[in-house]
């Protein structure tokens, strides 16, 4: 008889419970698929790297009935803040700029009530400057220059002083953005495509730029009375925030890189994957899907049933992201869908990664 060692034997009874929970995973997937009514769904779930389940499902474009495939490219939106963070470490890494500078060595014409803002409180939304998010004026269709952003936003009083506290902010990242521009002397899309996008290898990863042909671009949609509409195209202005498209696979090439040290050093790595602290010392607190947790830069903190979690999920209009990964285990999660239900796929990844780790059911 063929022995085996021990060590085989756990890997085969691992390998054989990840199988049978990814069987219960596609059928928790349909499930809310149809209870939340959306559209398309393209799930990635990786194992050491290694596909586990991929699940593509529903409707990509419901005018042409289009349905969704790995090349599928959606609407990332807060996921993006991660290749904006990046983009600024990268820089600290060549040594043009530091995470602890003032904003206004690289932004012109900011107001006094920004001078104590640091690069570091915008990446951890600690800045205090207000969300300009639904506020009048930053339309997508205002095509507001770097300039012309400042000066609005500048209008808007600190919702508290630099460090004092935190509080959501796309502002922030759009700053870092114009920061990027400003320090490397690239468009901000041209920076991400020439050190991340190429390198990784993200062949369908851009912005999502309405004039821009994207091949298997998603529609998105709105679910009511029990019919998909098209979403409302009068949208915000997300830039650096929150414009990136792509597709599951490639996002996957992206937390392989992250989590293999491929694209930043090990030291930015763990800058960026470590609470940020307040004036007072006391680590960042802000809760997802209904727990508590804390903030990096540009990813929450959090468990999920008991481990550790790093991850980030994504809203725009008719779409929602999720790009979830737990170092300990060796597991990441991403859901992509065009649904109008901005937390659908934050939350589903939260259920995956529950079940995933809960005890397997009888076969």
């Amino acid at each position: 008889m063929k022995q085996f060692h021990v060590g085989t034997l756990l890997f085969l009874f691992a390998l054989a419970a990840v199988r049978v929970r990814a069987d219960d995973v596609e059928t928790l997937l349909r499930t809310e698929m149809q209870k939340h009514h959306v559209a398309g769904v393209a799930c990635l779930i990786l194992k050491n790297d290694k596909p586990v389940t991929t699940f593509y499902a529903g409707i990509a474009n419901e005018e042409w009935q289009t349905p969704v495939d790995a090349d599928t490219v959606f609407e990332i939106g807060s996921v993006s803040k991660q290749f904006a963070a990046a983009s600024i470490l990268l820089l600290a890494e060549d040594g043009k700029l530091s995470v602890d500078d003032n904003i206004s060595k690289y932004l012109t014409n900011t107001p006094p009530s920004w001078a104590n803002i640091k690069i570091r409180h915008l990446l951890s939304h600690t800045s205090g400057i207000r969300n300009y998010d639904g506020l009048d004026g930053f339309e997508l269709r205002q095509h507001l220059t770097q300039a012309q952003f400042i000066h609005k936003l500048a209008e808007q009083p600190l919702t508290f002083q630099p460090g004092e506290g935190w509080a959501y902010s796309n502002s922030g990242y759009n700053l870092l953005g114009y920061i990027v521009e400003n320090v490397s002397g690239k468009n901000y899309w041209d920076f991400l495509r020439e050190r991340i996008f190429t390198p990784l290898a993200m062949t369908s990863t851009s912005h999502r730029e309405s004039w821009l042909v994207i091949p298997h671009r998603a529609a998105g949609y709105v679910y009511t009375n029990a019919a998909y509409l098209n979403r409302d195209y009068d949208l915000t202005d997300l830039f650096a925030a929150g414009s990136i498209v792509s597709t599951a696979p490639d996002l996957a090439k992206w937390d392989a890189a992250l989590l293999h040290n491929q694209l930043l050093k090990e030291s930015s790595r763990q800058l960026w994957w470590t609470p940020a602290k307040l004036n007072n010392g006391q680590p960042v607190e802000c809760g997802r899907h209904g727990g508590s947790g804390s903030y990096g830069f540009a990813w929450f903190l959090n468990t999920v049933s008991g481990h550790p979690n790093i991850g980030h999920s994504g809203i725009t209009s008719g779409f929602s992201a999720a790009n979830e990964m737990f170092p300990d285990d060796h597991l990441t999660i991403i859901i992509l869908a065009n649904t109008d239900e901005g937390v659908f796929a934050g939350n589903l990844a939260n259920k995956v990664a529950a079940q995933l780790f809960s005890e397997p059911k009888a076969k």
